[in-house]
């Protein structure tokens, strides 16, 4: 998934090198100093989901920042930092928490870098999901520390009104597409 990502975004800074002005070049140190910091989140939100694969709570929780919120897939499931903790830690602690990989990922950055955003689709043991999350630069660890994440599971449309109920939330009805 790295090497992937890299590679991209590697091949459209070449492009947009040799498509840019003439007096708009740019060196391969200039393009790697501009790629560097969608490298590192892009590595750090991995790390953060092989930390949950592997039980790793230290890593896991240490990519959380201290106030943030971690928003799961029941309505009820709104959780601090800690609250997150303690209601993971029993998963953690039998060596086995949940194992999700990125299919796919879109990063955005403020223009100043201390915040970047990204929505991502998964492969989870409930099927696709979508996570999106909000990282703010900790300028102490240098590094970006998740503020907040949102898990959802990816319904497709055409299956929308079996899941409506089957949740028993509403009545399914015709869609107004």
């Amino acid at each position: 998934m790295r090497s992937s990502y890299f590679l991209a975004l590697l091949g459209f800074l070449f492009v947009f090198q040799s498509c840019s002005k003439k007096n708009m070049t740019m060196t391969e140190d200039e393009m790697l100093a501009v790629a560097a910091p969608f490298i590192q989140v892009n590595d750090f939100i991995d790390d953060w989901h092989k930390a949950a694969a592997d039980a790793d709570a230290t890593a896991y929780f240490g990519a959380l920042h201290d106030d943030s919120y971690f928003i799961g897939t029941d309505a009820s499931e709104v959780w601090t930092k800690q609250e997150f903790y303690d209601f993971a830690k029993e998963y953690f602690d039998k060596g086995k928490a949940w194992d999700f990989t990125s299919k796919s990922r879109n990063l955005h950055f403020s223009e100043d870098g201390k915040y970047a955003w990204f929505d991502e689709l998964l492969d989870t043991w409930m099927g696709e999901c979508r996570g999106s999350g909000v990282l703010q630069y900790d300028k102490k660890d240098n590094t970006y520390k998740i503020k907040h994440y949102v898990l959802s599971l990816a319904v497709p449309n055409d299956k929308i009104n079996e899941v409506i109920g089957a949740i028993g939330m509403v009545e399914p009805r015709e869609s107004n597409e």
